[in-house]
């Protein structure tokens, strides 16, 4: 049974930092492409990093230089750390793994950035 669970969302001054972590189950991370996406209210789902099953990482343009993903292969985890948050980044977070017949998503976790 395929089951991923974000965590680590939650309210910071821009400026600040937070990690969010995918908790997975029933595949290996490190066998498929891993992703974050978010949504902000009133937008359309935005693809935002990607760490490919090679460990190749792909960033949005609007978090480059700011954002990392990465993998924990020994705990199955997939993380999305977040630095020099902007209010822009405001938006509900999800994490989905990508494979060939193979597609599914977190429920998604709330980031606020605000002063």
């Amino acid at each position: 049974q395929v089951q991923l669970v974000e965590s680590g969302g939650g309210s910071v001054q821009p400026g600040g930092s937070l990690r969010l972590t995918c908790a997975a189950s029933g595949y290996i991370v490190s066998m498929y492409s891993n992703n974050w996406y978010r949504q902000a209210p009133g937008q359309q789902r935005e693809w935002v990093a990607t760490i490919e099953s090679g460990g190749t990482t792909k960033y949005a343009d609007s978090v480059k230089g700011r954002f990392t993903i990465s993998r924990d292969d020994a705990k199955n985890l997939v993380y999305l750390q977040m630095n020099s948050l902007k209010s822009e980044d405001t938006a509900v977070y999800y994490c989905r793994a990508f494979g060939d017949a193979f597609d599914y998503w977190g429920p998604g976790t709330q980031v606020t950035v605000s002063s």
